[in-house]
């Protein structure tokens, strides 16, 4: 289930709007080609995970491989990428919660987040688990009933809701309405999607079983990438004109506010809150890992070293 909804973050129900509004129905493709690059990768990453499962991954390989400065930097630059994020994330958690509750800052709500996730990974991989399960079977709970409904839209077995054909598709200016530069360029957004997918090779170094689970992550990524992404999208460009104001807000709230599900925007908000958790958790969790794997082989301070049995 982790390796499952660790790709699916908020760059999938916020941010495809981006991608749609400018690709249109192309963007399809943008998740299609972007998707083959993240298989292409994992499916590497994979291997020599299998071989050396190690919280380091792939700064340890560069190392291994290249050479120490490789390794060096690789580290310390996903190490920053990682704080970044995590800064983002929590601000953007603690914007959705002032949504319901606007009396507590926004500062105090985002240390708040930091703090109460920073805490259920000082222990071990087991409790970042539990975590990430259920924030992820949240989020590929979404997903499914997302695609069924949309689905059975398309299909024309919602009563109320006339079934679109292939009208959006092909009738708003084209499949690519904006020419196959603008696909191109949306590769570049989706790629951000896709981070995450990275973290079980990570997570595999305090794995019990490395290899069976690392293998398992890596051959579900193909699957994961045609039904959750690609196939979110085509929901998405196949109900509603890729040119809707509502579509670069947010897809998902506004598909759903086409089929008429009450307090659309509520749920969204709910479920894109629990990315951001999840994306905060896994970034404490890959930060606080790769930083001890690098002060083991001396990239960095030797205090990271200490921990608790």
């Amino acid at each position: 289930m982790i390796s499952i909804g660790g790709v699916i973050g908020a760059g999938l129900f916020v941010g495809s709007g981006a991608v749609v509004h400018s690709a249109g129905p192309g963007s399809i493709v943008s998740y299609a080609l972007a998707g083959l690059l993240v298989v292409f990768v994992m499916r590497m990453l994979g291997e020599m995970a299998a071989i050396n499962p190690t919280s380091g991954s792939f700064a340890t390989y560069a190392r291994e491989a290249i050479g120490p400065w490789a390794g060096y930097t690789i580290g310390w630059l996903y190490w920053f990428f990682w704080v970044i994020v995590i800064a983002i994330e929590a601000t953007a958690g603690a914007g959705i919660i002032q949504y319901w509750i606007p009396e507590i800052p926004l500062w105090l709500l985002s240390l708040i987040l930091t703090i109460l996730l920073t805490l259920t990974n000082v222990f071990s991989v087991k409790s970042f688990g539990e975590f990430e399960y259920w924030f992820s079977f949240i989020k590929v709970i979404s997903i499914v009933l997302f695609l069924c409904l949309g689905l059975a839209v398309i299909l024309g077995f919602v009563p109320g809701t006339e079934a679109p054909g292939t009208s959006n598709l092909v009738g708003q200016g084209g499949f690519m309405p904006n020419g196959i530069s603008s696909v191109l360029l949306g590769i570049t957004v989706v790629i951000f999607s896709f981070m995450g997918s990275e973290i079980v090779a990570v997570a595999a170094g305090e794995s019990a079983e490395p290899v069976k689970a690392v293998k398992t992550a890596t051959n579900s990524v193909i699957w994961r990438i045609l039904v959750f992404f690609i196939g979110s999208i085509a929901v998405v460009v196949t109900l509603l004109p890729w040119n809707s104001a509502n579509i670069l807000k947010s897809p998902f709230v506004a598909v759903l506010e086409h089929i008429g599900i009450p307090a659309a925007a509520q749920i969204m908000n709910f479920i894109v809150l629990t990315a951001v958790l999840s994306c905060l958790n896994s970034g404490l969790y890959t930060n606080s890992r790769m930083l001890f794997s690098m002060a083991e082989r001396g990239d960095a301070p030797k205090a990271f070293l200490k921990f608790e049995q």
